[in-house]
């Protein structure tokens, strides 16, 4: 006969020892928030990434 187990670990019911004795408030997963949509960030790295390779690959061709 199968056992039947939750798919998710409750703070009574966490496997090891030492997260048993944690608080519930410890636990509970940091939400993230969603990217800003005018945040250019990544772009503006990617450039600056860009530009810098380019520049040091070319420095050393010439």
């Amino acid at each position: 006969m199968r056992k039947r187990r939750a798919l998710v670990l409750r703070t009574e019911s966490a496997g090891h020892p030492f997260r048993r004795s944690l608080p519930p408030h410890v636990l509970v997963m940091p939400r993230h928030d969603p990217p800003v949509k005018g945040d250019e960030s990544d772009w503006k790295l990617f450039g600056l990434s860009f530009a810098a390779f380019f520049t040091a690959f070319y420095s050393f061709i010439a």
